[in-house]
């Protein structure tokens, strides 16, 4: 990847402005602070309230909703305030511009939707920051952006002038000597954003020939962002492409364990916060069906049905004679369905409106030839499914191997034997109902993937719950014990555990049987799980012990929830078995201190405090502060 100072430019680059800008610099800074961020922030409302909307996004679980832009900052990271501040600030400057071929609020369009699917795929993934990604997203085409901005009227020719058959990058290496792909790495570069990040985005529109590690976190990276970019592509389709679309969309979301249910429920989210951040960033998203209605393929109008030995052929010839005789022959002796073109260019046009199982095309022809056009379809998805045909009177060994390699199927020879056509369609047939089979087979194995990965979640699901109570599991509660102990560290939040004991339990399995102390074990779990506050995690460890995580609270609110629960608890009366019986509980309560290693040694401060519960009397609560083991009575 070249560095900006070495791509050929001719006039200024899109850059952040104002409160974006001195955000910019103060972050390029070693000795800068959250408050001074903040501060410049503050100057700019609608940057504040986008940062706060975007760190509540993120922050999802880790705590209450923050309401400051100086918590947001610091839920955030100062690098990602800067690269959305960046991001932001390229939005508002640029909803319109000089270059006529551009659409500007389309542009904007997609990357917004690019950069929420980045974000929330990520997120399932466990692939890197979401946040980062948002804003990775959001500015993954600004290379495009810089090209309309240094050269609208050379851009706009080449945008209103397409080469089906070449890349919009290759084009725009050939008339710019740069391409977007090159000028967004070398842009992101510039403004501070990790090279970790940029590699992928770079690379993004052709994942596979990255050249990434399979596995690897640039890997990953790649094929996310590469998914995220075709669901912004269906945002903005016509509705004629929504079924090809949300295919394509099924088979990528499968390679990272979606079902067709899941990310049919994800685009559907995906696309509702896509027209919420529409309405702040001023700029356009449409309404949208809903996924299940894009991914039903259209039934074939009447006229568009055939009999079972029927084909849909496109036949292209510029000799109108030729292609007179040949649109007879193949409607009227053979019954197939027949749409005829008299260039290759047409004929491009044509099958993608038309969608024909075979082409019969003439091989020199004004303009794009038979061997172009057979290029030029084999280049596309659907196109490789096509049954080709090359009408030719050419017939020597370079000739038809060079045919063969651009992806011609079959010869005819002219002038076309009637016998000879009849067979070469009869072949053409028969792939198709080859190919009709696959698709067949491919949907049943869609299907059964999609039936698989439901199984396997609700597997997960059992692996991570407690049969008897309906809570987590041990396995389950350390899982989110890391979590929160990763997120309280990140963002500097409280955190503390409630390791919660049922009193002389087994007296109750002793006096009243096994099945009596199941129905105590349930109601104090359920009651447990009544108290928790919605970002708090309970879990049943084993046996009568159970685990509280209260995300974002101190010692102090932490001893004051477990003191509330202990008499909740108290007060029950549990009926069972034809008795009733009351239950109490002890709690031990410990907080994160700068002092634990890790979230197994907030644990053990937590079982030492309710050991103590249980030797000062039970039915109490105890905290460890600095080491020291205190009870409330």
């Amino acid at each position: 990847m070249k560095k900006l100072e070495h791509i050929p430019l001719n006039g200024e680059l899109p850059s952040p402005k104002g409160v974006a800008l001195a955000i910019l610099e103060l972050c390029r800074r070693d000795d800068t602070t959250t408050a001074q961020v903040a501060h410049i922030a503050q100057t700019d409302p609608a940057l504040a309230s986008r940062l706060i909307r975007q760190a509540n996004t993120v922050g999802q679980g880790a705590g209450r909703p923050v309401a400051s832009v100086t918590d947001a900052i610091l839920r955030l990271g100062m690098g990602t305030v800067r690269n959305l501040a960046m991001g932001f600030s390229l939005v508002d400057q640029y909803q319109n511009g000089p270059c006529e071929g551009f659409d500007y609020q389309a542009f904007w369009s997609h990357s917004l939707l690019m950069a929420l699917a980045a974000q929330t795929f990520c997120t399932m993934a466990n692939v890197g920051s979401s946040e980062e990604l948002f804003a990775c997203g959001l500015l993954s085409q600004v290379g495009r952006l810089s090209l309309a901005t240094v050269y609208p009227a050379a851009y706009a020719q080449l945008l209103k002038n397409p080469e089906p058959t070449r890349s919009l990058a290759a084009l725009e290496h050939e008339h710019l000597q740069t391409d977007h792909n090159e000028l967004t790495a070398a842009l992101l570069t510039e403004w501070g954003i990790p090279g970790a990040l940029v590699e992928p985005i770079y690379h993004h529109e052709n994942p596979e020939s990255a050249g990434f590690s399979a596995g690897s976190r640039p890997h990953q990276l790649t094929h996310l962002l590469y998914l995220a970019r075709r669901v912004a592509d269906l945002g903005l389709a016509a509705e004629a492409e929504h079924s090809g679309r949300t295919a394509e969309l099924l088979l990528l979301g499968s390679k990272i364990g979606l079902s067709a249910e899941e990310l049919g429920t994800t685009i559907d989210e995906l696309v509702r916060r896509w027209r919420e951040w529409g309405e702040l960033l001023r700029v356009p998203a449409s309404a949208l069906p809903s996924f299940a209605q894009m991914s039903t393929p259209h039934a074939l109008r009447p006229e568009e049905r055939s009999s079972a030995g029927a084909l849909r052929v496109l036949l292209v010839d510029d000799d109108p004679t030729t292609r007179c005789i040949m649109e007879t022959v193949l409607r009227d002796a053979l019954g197939h369905s027949v749409v005829c073109a008299r260039t290759g260019s047409e004929a491009l046009a044509l099958a993608v409106e038309a969608q024909p199982q075979i082409v019969i095309t003439d091989w020199l022809m004004p303009g794009l030839s038979g061997l172009e056009l057979t290029r030029a379809l084999r280049a596309t998805e659907w196109g490789q499914t096509i049954y080709l045909i090359m009408l030719t009177s050419l017939d020597t060994e370079e000739e038809v191997s060079e045919a063969f390699e651009a992806g011609v199927d079959d010869f005819l020879a002219k002038p076309v034997n009637l016998r000879t056509l009849r067979a070469r369609l009869r072949a053409a047939w028969h792939y198709v109902q080859l190919l009709e089979a696959w698709e067949r087979d491919r949907a049943q194995l869609k299907q059964f993937a999609a039936e698989l990965a439901i199984s396997n979640r609700r597997l997960e699901h059992a692996a991570m719950t407690d049969l008897l109570t309906g809570l987590p599991n041990r396995r389950a509660g350390m899982a989110a014990l890391t979590k929160a102990w990763a997120a309280s560290q990140r963002f500097e939040q409280p955190l503390s555990v409630l390791v919660l004991d049922i009193d002389h339990f087994k007296r109750v399995n002793d006096t009243h049987g096994h099945a009596v102390g199941d129905k105590v074990l349930t109601e104090v779990a359920q009651e447990i799980h009544r108290a928790a506050r919605k970002n708090d995690s309970v879990c049943r460890m084993g046996g009568e012990e159970f685990l509280m995580i209260c995300q974002n609270t101190d010692l102090k609110a932490a001893l004051f929830a477990a003191d509330r629960l202990r008499r909740t608890i108290e007060a029950m009366t549990i009926e069972a078995g034809g008795v009733k019986i009351r239950s109490s509980v002890s709690i031990g309560v410990a907080s994160r201190e700068a002092r634990m290693a890790d979230s197994d040694a907030m644990i053990n401060a937590a079982d030492r405090a309710l050991y103590r519960a249980k030797e000062s009397g039970r039915n109490r609560s105890c905290i460890i502060v600095q080491g020291q083991l205190r009870c409330m009575p």
